[in-house]
């Protein structure tokens, strides 16, 4: 898995949301240099997640629906790219010739298996307040 813009992009969405009541997709845009419909297909999957609250009308924009202190990296990737893996043949749905097939157990899959559930542990590990603080 290679951490997508996307994903890269979510984040700063959030960087620009904390410490503020609310923000319009353009000031979003201008303090984190992304374009507005990448900001408005981030925004929806961060909404869709509950992450961020939007609002409608002359005064709309969006806010933090939780706080840094609540959040952390895995969340705000996993809201974005719910299938996050470091190889495909990690996904439960992917048939694998190498493993399971004939009564056979890929050693690879398994190393594989510790290393994503590994780095799932560490975007775990610190809340988005601890990483945009430190």
């Amino acid at each position: 898995m290679l951490i997508t813009r996307e994903c890269d992009y979510a984040v700063r969405v959030i960087r620009a949301l904390s410490g503020v009541e609310r923000l319009s997709v353009n000031d979003i845009c201008e303090r984190e240099a992304i374009t507005a419909p990448f900001a408005y297909k981030i925004l929806k999957k961060l909404q869709k997640a509950d992450i961020v609250k939007g609002f409608r009308g002359v005064h709309g924009g969006y806010s933090l629906n939780r706080d840094l202190s609540e959040l952390r990296l895995y969340d705000v990737y996993t809201a974005i790219d719910p299938d996050m893996r470091i190889i495909e043949c990690l996904d439960p749905d992917y048939d694998c010739a190498r493993d399971g097939g004939n009564g056979t157990i890929c050693l690879v899959h398994r190393e594989l298996a510790q290393i994503q559930n590994e780095l799932w542990k560490l975007l775990q590990r610190k809340t988005l307040k601890e990483i945009m603080e430190s």
